[in-house]
């Protein structure tokens, strides 16, 4: 998962006073709109935090998802500071390094939930399935560019992902069940946060965004 972190960084909006929520509420607003929920794209800034020297490793892109029956594929094509691509279909993470010519090949299997809640936590998802894989507060409702998003702090239940993020904290609009900020905790200190603008939601996406294109890259398993 080193080199899918280290592809997937995060960084962060200016907030709003926070309002109260209800949970339930919340999480039940998520569920009508998953139902309608079909494909995201949006542009990212995403910056890991290494907070031992406290450095920044910020990267930025546009970002694809779409829901396919209780699966959600992603692509993220990553345009600064260096040029790479990530896909994940439900079982396989591939990670595209031009500069090195390079596609390497991660096999979800049974670690598939830990790959789904860093890469497509907060993109079309149930209030439901969120209950089922963390324990979700509500901190309050705050407006991002305009948009009331409900802040959602997230402790993972399964102890597998728990080793990966302390707890997860994302702001969503409820309405369309779309994250347009996480932070993501790591027990080591380390944080990532990401941000999402230019939100098209259920716009037609053309199938290739989600294919890798066979270029001759040197092909790694993992």
């Amino acid at each position: 998962m080193l080199l899918v972190s280290a592809a997937v960084a995060f960084c962060a909006f200016p907030m709003a006073y926070a309002q109260s929520c209800d949970t339930a509420k919340v999480l039940a607003q998520m569920d009508a709109a998953s139902a309608k929920f079909q494909s995201t794209q949006a542009d990212f800034k995403w910056d890991v935090l290494q907070s031992v020297v406290n450095e920044h490793d910020v990267q930025s892109g546009t970002v694809y998802f779409e829901r396919h029956g209780d699966s959600t594929s992603m692509a993220a094509y990553i345009k600064q500071p260096a040029e790479k691509t990530v896909f994940f279909n439900g079982s396989t993470l591939t990670l595209l390094q031009p500069d090195i010519k390079q596609e390497t090949l991660f096999s979800a299997g049974s670690n598939r939930g830990q790959y789904e809640s860093f890469l497509t936590l907060g993109f079309g998802g149930s209030g439901k399935d969120l209950q089922s894989n963390w324990t979700v507060t509500c901190q309050g409702m705050e407006s991002i560019d305009g948009t009331q998003t409900a802040k959602l702090d997230l402790k993972p239940k399964q102890q597998s992902v728990a080793n990966m993020f302390s707890h997860v904290t994302v702001w969503i609009d409820p309405g369309r069940s779309l994250g347009l900020k996480q932070i993501f905790y790591e027990p080591s200190g380390d944080n990532r946060t990401a941000t999402y603008t230019g939100i098209k939601y259920n716009t037609k996406i053309p199938a290739e965004m989600f294919k890798p294109k066979d270029k001759g890259y040197n092909i790694i398993r993992k």
